[in-house]
């Protein structure tokens, strides 16, 4: 059975309405979840966000790669449900998203606030910077990641 429609107009999936139920089930990483992780409907759209990451994106997995944050592992445009993060921790189930010129218009911020929300719904926890604060205070940024993942840490 496919729980996924097409890609959308932003690349998000739109789920089909009988599955809308599964998704939103409490305890997102159970046995039975395991499906909204990756799925195969936006392995493209993540390997594209992989493959051209934005000048901020860059320096900031420099310093999170290769468990460099705590022995943590993050993990880059990863997708949960219909969502892609930046990066995401699944230990800690911490999603770091890093906020640009297209997050602060109106249409951006209710796309968030929908966004968040699911995430939220499924236990994980969002960390969100602009951009220039990656630039300007790269070691600030840092210590919130560090802080966030002691509080959460399994």
């Amino acid at each position: 059975m496919r729980r996924y429609r097409n890609f959308g107009a932003t690349g998000e999936v739109k789920p089909i309405p009988h599955a809308e139920p599964f998704l939103l089930t409490p305890g997102w990483m159970t046995k039975r979840d395991r499906n909204l992780i990756n799925t195969p409907p936006l392995k493209t759209r993540r390997r594209d966000l992989r493959s051209n990451p934005t000048a901020a994106e860059r320096v900031l997995w420099t310093h999170l790669q290769r468990r460099q944050i705590l022995g943590k592992k993050f993990r880059r445009q990863y997708s949960i449900g219909r969502y892609i993060v930046d990066f995401f921790c699944v230990e800690c189930e911490l999603a770091v998203e890093l906020d640009g010129a297209p997050h602060f218009g109106e249409a951006g911020a209710i796309y968030d606030g929908e966004r968040t929300a699911y995430l939220e719904a499924q236990g994980i926890t969002i960390i969100r910077f602009e951009n220039r604060i990656v630039f300007q205070n790269i070691e600030a940024v840092l210590e919130t990641i560090r802080k966030a993942v002691r509080q959460r840490r399994v």
